[in-house]
């Protein structure tokens, strides 16, 4: 990267959000458009950069399609412009590996020139066709969506643990194998587990980044090196075998000098791998981070998030306390997360249809990618489990039910009768049923419902409600109101004490002669 392009990538405020990126590529294009010279197509690039990176970060919180839609738009200019950066770039490379009367510099020189010529002309393309008003319409639509979400929170943390995991991963393979191929992903991977910290963790990306940008550099410079062996190999400019050794010789030196800054920078215990590990959520955090991040997907979707968290809260309750009195002992702690995600989500159809909402919010549940510390197949269950909170009962041969192993289903039937129970005692979306009990009583379960009356409107939801609990416990289910506790009446007063109530002391005097 040049000097002026360097000063011109910190001109940017440290706190700039979506808005100000967004309107900066609007800037960017019309400086590019000029002479596609090197510095304005990389200011640009990194202006498209910084959009689709906060844009893959925020559309795995926020399920509006515009997101997608922008990152798609931005892409097709970024790598038309990105293959013109390549020869840019590769011209460099060859200046610095120059050597006095080589005939190969000149050749290759002579085709990269070629090669930006096209790369120009393509790219010109690429910038008539990029929409620019649609640009402007999303640059005033995705900014505020942004704005919903406060940047270091715990969700962002969570979103840097997934992106560090599959870094990590990716430099394991690097160092195992060093191919370019692999070297390539690395430089993908970290750069994304970057760009998380940099747009939405202030406080990490002010002690990591510099660090984070020294360590991309690296793996670009390595990533050109393999660009530029390839394209003189494909090209065939070496007029003799001792060219080709000399060329290969120069371009293997640079190339391992760093991929050995770069290992000796992170391997061993103090390597920036384990303190940035550090930071991030473990143990039981891992889950309750990503139980966060599904909560606030859904409240883009769910028009009530308060009677889904309340719904939530009395499925638990029936869960519990079906569990204790023995008719679910042999339900563990999986079927109970996945019951709760199945509460926490089973409303989110709402956004697409009210009458088939079911149907709805189990399509969106189903095409949802799962965050670390969530299963595939939990949260399969759980959208399952949501499809069938109301409408048709489940039965034998329905799509829903087809994809679930035989030997789930029993437990999915449970935990769709457990929810299908929950939502109907918050029919009115109120909130007026407090909290349940649940007990058994010769051979029925009995359910104990705070604020609940047999001549509201919820028990005719209630009563319908329940059939499905009745059928796969095979018993018969009981609703009645909860009676609160009777206050215990205060304990008698000694005499002494009634004597000391019903005669106040006198005031004492107050010196007054």
């Amino acid at each position: 990267m040049s000097a002026s392009a360097i000063a011109r990538s910190h001109t940017a405020p440290r706190k700039a959000g979506l808005g100000f990126w967004m309107d900066r590529v609007l800037e960017e294009c019309d400086r590019a458009a000029v002479s596609f010279a090197p510095d304005p197509v990389h200011d640009l690039r990194v202006g498209l950069r910084r959009c689709r990176s906060m844009a893959d970060g925020l559309m795995a919180l926020d399920p509006d399609p515009a997101w997608k839609q922008m990152k798609k738009a931005g892409k097709q200019l970024f790598s038309r412009l990105g293959e013109l950066r390549d020869a840019q770039v590769m011209q460099e490379w060859v200046h610095r590996l120059d050597s006095p009367g080589d005939p190969v510099t000149s050749k290759l020189l002579e085709f990269l020139a070629f090669r930006e010529a096209q790369w120009k002309q393509e790219a010109a393309r690429a910038l008539a066709d990029f929409d620019r008003k649609q640009w402007r319409r999303w640059s005033k639509l995705l900014p505020r969506r942004a704005a919903r979400l406060q940047p270091g929170t715990v969700v962002f943390k969570h979103l840097a643990l997934e992106r560090w995991t599959e870094a990590h991963e990716l430099h394991r393979q690097a160092l195992r194998n060093r191919s370019q191929a692999a070297f390539h992903r690395l430089r993908i991977g970290l750069k994304r587990f970057r760009y998380i910290t940099e747009n939405f963790l202030p406080e990490h990306h002010l002690g990591w980044g510099s660090e984070l940008k020294e360590l991309q550099d690296v793996l670009g410079e390595i990533h050109d090196l393999d660009v530029l062996w390839s394209t003189a190999q494909q090209v065939d400019v070496f007029p003799e075998a001792e060219a080709r050794a000399r060329w290969r010789s120069r371009i293997q030196q640079e190339r391992m000098g760093r991929v050995e800054k770069y290992r000796e920078k992170m391997l061993g215990s103090n390597a920036p791998w384990q303190i940035w590990r550090a930071a991030l959520p473990s143990g039981e955090q891992i889950g309750a981070a990503a139980l966060r991040r599904l909560k606030v997907w859904a409240s883009f979707l769910d028009p009530d998030v308060k009677h889904s968290n309340h719904v939530a809260r009395l499925a638990l309750a029936l869960f519990d306390g079906l569990a204790a009195i023995g008719g679910g002992a042999q339900l563990p702690d999986r079927p109970r997360e996945i019951l709760r995600l199945a509460a926490l989500l089973h409303d989110v159809g709402r956004s697409r249809s009210e009458k088939g909402r079911q149907k709805a919010s189990h399509g969106l549940i189903r095409r949802l990618h799962p965050p670390l510390g969530v299963s595939a197949a939990d949260l399969q269950l759980a959208g399952v489990v949501a499809r069938y909170h109301r409408g048709a009962l489940p039965r034998v041969g329905q799509k829903a039910l087809g994809s679930i192993a035989r030997s789930e289903r029993k437990m999915l039937l449970r935990l769709a009768a457990i929810l299908r129970l929950a939502d109907a005692f918050d029919g009115e979306r109120n909130g007026a049923i407090g909290s349940l009990e649940v007990g058994w009583r010769n051979d029925l379960i009995v359910v104990q419902a705070q604020g609940y009356s047999p001549l509201d409107p919820v028990a005719e939801r209630v009563a319908a409600a329940r059939h499905l609990l009745e059928v796969v416990y095979r018993r018969p289910v009981m609703v009645k109101p909860l009676r609160p506790a009777p206050v215990q009446a205060p304990k008698a007063k000694s005499a002494r004490a009634r004597k000391l109530v019903a005669t106040p002391s006198l005031p004492r005097a107050s010196g007054l002669g």
